[in-house]
C-alpha cells in the first residue's frame, strides 16, 4: 500500500507539573464555550502533559510522539518511530527532557514501549475502543513537524480497517478518523472526548486529506503487555511460503468447500513444523484447526502466541484429495515468513 505513509492513556490520574493547571477552564469561561469546545479543552488539558516528543540521539534519525500510559514511565510509540535505536530522547511539552530506554518493539503492529529514564510529569489512562461509533468526537495529540503539544479534533470515520505493516503482515481493528494526522505525528494518543486513550496515531493516506488511521487500544493493550514482559510478541511459526489462490469451482463441488480461495505452498523450511507435518509444494492449504484458510493474511491472523506448541489439524488439497495432516507449530524467528 504505497499510498499509505506512516506519520513519523481517561484522565491524566497522576500529574506531578504546577503548570499544568495554567489554561484550564474556570466556571467564568464556561459559558463562552459551546460543548463541543468544553469536550477537547478537556481532554487535551487531561493528555496533553503526558504526551512526548521522541527524537533520536542522531539528529538524522527523525522524530515522532509518544504518550506515557503508566505511573513507573512506560511509553507508547510507533515502531517506525523507533527504528533500530534503544536509546532515544524524550521532551514533554512543558520543555522537560530525559532520555529513554526501549523495552520491546513489534514492527507486526506499528508498535513499541520505551520507558523513562525519570519521572514523567503525567501518565494518560488507557481505554478501549469495544465501544466506539462511527461519527464519535476524537482528538489527536502529537507533534506534527516538530510543533510540540499540538491539538487536533474529528471524528471517527470508520471501524475495523486493516492496515498492512512494514514487515507485510495485517494490523486488524484500525480506527479511522479525519483528525488531522502529519508527519511527526506517529506514536502520538488518540483520545476520546472524556480523555481516554483509545489508540495510538500511526499513518496517513499522503495525496488525501481526512483519512488517517490509528491503531486500537485493544491492540495496543495485548501487544504492550507482552512487550513489557517479555520484550517481544510471541507469534506461531509453520514454516512456508506460499501465496493467495483461487479455487477452480470443480474444486470447491468436490470437496464441498465455501471460500473460494486458499494458499497454495510454494516451499516448506528445512526442520519446520510444515516439513514434519508432511506439507508438500503444490499443496493448497485451506484450513486450520477448524478454521477457514482464503489467504495469507488468514494464517498470520491464525498463528498467534497460544498456538506456539499445540498441535492441530492443517486441511490441505493435494491434487484431487482432500488431506489432513498434524502440524505443530513452533515460535516465530525473526523476520519468519508465515
Amino acid at each position: 500500500m504505497s499510498n499509505i505513509t506512516p506519520i513519523n492513556a481517561a484522565r491524566a490520574l497522576h500529574n506531578t507539573s504546577d503548570e499544568s493547571s495554567r489554561g484550564a477552564v474556570t466556571a467564568d469561561d464556561a459559558p463562552l464555550l459551546d460543548a463541543y469546545s468544553r469536550a477537547v479543552i478537556g481532554a487535551a488539558e487531561a493528555v496533553g502533559p503526558a504526551v512526548l516528543q521522541i527524537r533520536h540521539e542522531d539528529p538524522r534519525g527523525g522524530a515522532g510522539s509518544g504518550v506515557v500510559f503508566s505511573s513507573d514511565g512506560y511509553v507508547l510509540t510507533n515502531s517506525h518511530v523507533v527504528g533500530n535505536a534503544k536509546k532515544l530522547i524524550a521532551t514533554f511539552a512543558d520543555g522537560r527532557s530525559m532520555g529513554t530506554t526501549l523495552v520491546g518493539n513489534d514492527p507486526d503492529t506499528d508498535l513499541a514501549v520505551l520507558r523513562l529514564d525519570g519521572e514523567a510529569p503525567a501518565f494518560a489512562r488507557l481505554g478501549s475502543a469495544k465501544n466506539l461509533r462511527v461519527g464519535q468526537l476524537v482528538i489527536a495529540i502529537g507533534n506534527p513537524f516538530g510543533f510540540q503539544a499540538t491539538v487536533t479534533a474529528g471524528v471517527v470515520s470508520a471501524l475495523g480497517r486493516t492496515l498492512r505493516a512494514r514487515t507485510g503482515r495485517l494490523i486488524d481493528s484500525i480506527i479511522q478518523t479525519d483528525a488531522a494526522l502529519n508527519p511527526g505525528n506517529s506514536g502520538g494518543p488518540l483520545v476520546t472526548s472524556t480523555g481516554e486513550v483509545i489508540g495510538i496515531n500511526t499513518a496517513i493516506i499522503a495525496a488525501a486529506q481526512g483519512i488517517c488511521f490509528a491503531i486500537s487500544a485493544n491492540t495496543v493493550e495485548f501487544v504492550a503487555s507482552r512487550l513489557i514482559r517479555e520484550g517481544r510478541v510471541r507469534r506461531a511459526y509453520i514454516g512456508l511460503s506460499g501465496q493467495n489462490m483461487m479455487l477452480p469451482r470443480r474444486f470447491q463441488r468436490y470437496h464441498g468447500l465455501d471460500q473460494d480461495s486458499g494458499v497454495r505452498v510454494d516451499e516448506t523450511v528445512p526442520d519446520s513444523a510444515a516439513r514434519a507435518a508432511g506439507l508438500i509444494s503444490g499443496d493448497i492449504v485451506v484450513a486450520f484447526d477448524g478454521e477457514p484458510v482464503t489467504s495469507v493474511d488468514d494464517l498470520h491472523r491464525i498463528l498467534v502466541d497460544d498456538r506456539v506448541g499445540r498441535r492441530a489439524k492443517i486441511t490441505v488439497l493435494r491434487h484431487t484429495e482432500r488431506r489432513e495432516l498434524w502440524i505443530t507449530p513452533a515460535e516465530a524467528p525473526p523476520k519468519a515468513a508465515s
